[in-house]
């Protein structure tokens, strides 16, 4: 009678398991076990995530409806003479200049807002995945603290990264710029410039050969944000500490970002239309025809906290997801490149391991 074989112990031939303190092993980490170390991750933090999610982006809100509220107040005595004319009388430049400047300055003040929410989520995700690698929790309290800390650098490497991937995008409304002059040059002599359709032609070619640069850049950058905010680096040291870790591993990298980016647009795109087909609801079963206008109020109270929510929940999963992602890529490439686990073992307490070669440094908390 024979026995299936079966393997030695540990020290006979195999090694044993890497130790797992926290969300993922501590060793290289496969496709599989970066998703689902975010899914962890997050599941073990989400109430936290999210309330920093609501308190950032409830933030912003109020910031660009106090400024809609100001420039209203500024130039609201201006509305009749712009929008209340009598037929065929055309507004005055001097009444409508004031209007274009209130719009530019609540823009400007929208994108200021917008532009700090998303750093100090993405400061937020990567001190999330520090404490869940290593399985120690974390209060909203430590993490509002710490996103805030370091959303200056967050926001700095996000600056850089957007201005070197502006080239792109200045290029295209170039394009756009010379149809628009094409075609009123048509509209003016009857023929369009030769010139001005060419320029079109150029730009969208530029354009094509420029995208795979601002690919490569966009993915040699990405990890700055975790290195500012894990390593405690400023904006450019960040950015240079994502482009040493992403050498060698691009098209991987790529290839990870790319797939959560599709997936968590997707999802966001279900969430919304699953919400807006709730909130349709309340206004097929309102009688416009009657008085009830209680009913009709509460209808679209009911559709406006619903759309509120949907536009919440799918704001978390776009800026959470990606960035626990990329964070745990970090945390690979540092394994991979700079033998971080023994390091991260002693950090979660497992007793030193003596390993060759040096030995990186796991950022700490503050």
């Amino acid at each position: 009678m024979t026995f299936p074989p079966v393997p030695p112990p540990y020290g006979y031939g195999y090694p044993p398991p890497p130790p797992r303190p926290g969300v993922i092993p501590l060793a290289p980490l496969t496709l599989g076990a970066i998703l689902s170390g975010t899914f962890a991750a997050f599941g073990r933090h989400w109430k936290q995530l999210l309330g920093v999610t609501a308190a950032v982006y409830g933030t912003a809100l109020l910031l660009v409806g106090a400024a809609i509220g100001i420039a209203y107040a500024a130039v609201s005595d201006l509305f009749p003479a712009v929008f209340d004319l009598p037929g065929g009388q055309e507004p005055r430049w001097e009444d409508v200049q004031p209007l274009i400047v209130a719009f530019v300055l609540v823009w400007i003040a929208a994108m200021i807002a917008i532009v700090c929410a998303n750093a100090v989520m993405a400061a937020a995700c990567p001190a999330v995945i520090q404490e869940a690698v290593l399985g120690r929790p974390t209060s909203f309290g430590a993490l509002w603290r710490r996103s805030w800390s370091r959303m200056p650098a967050v926001l700095g490497t996000v600056f850089l990264t957007s201005l070197v991937l502006a080239l792109p995008y200045a290029i295209v409304l170039l394009g756009v710029v010379g149809v628009f002059m094409a075609l009123f040059s048509a509209g003016v002599t009857g023929t369009p410039d030769s010139d001005y359709l060419l320029l079109p032609f150029l730009a969208f070619l530029l354009a094509l050969l420029v995208t795979p640069l601002a690919l490569w850049i966009w993915v040699k950058f990405s990890l700055a944000p975790a290195a500012a905010v894990i390593e405690g680096q400023g904006a450019i040291a960040s950015m240079r500490r994502s482009s040493a870790l992403v050498r060698g591993f691009w098209w991987r990298t790529f290839g990870i970002m790319l797939l959560v980016a599709v997936a968590t647009t997707l999802v966001s795109w279900l969430i919304q239309q699953l919400l807006s087909m709730l909130a349709s609801a309340p206004i097929a079963a309102i009688d416009f025809s009657g008085d009830g206008e209680s009913a009709i109020v509460a209808a679209f109270a009911v559709i406006i906290a619903l759309l509120l929510v949907g536009q919440l929940v799918s704001q978390l999963v776009v800026s959470v997801f990606p960035p626990l992602v990329t964070s745990l890529i970090y945390v690979d490439l540092r394994i991979r490149k700079e033998n971080l686990a023994p390091d991260l073992a002693q950090a979660a307490g497992f007793p030193p391991v003596p390993t060759p070669g040096p030995r990186a440094d796991w950022g700490r908390s503050h």
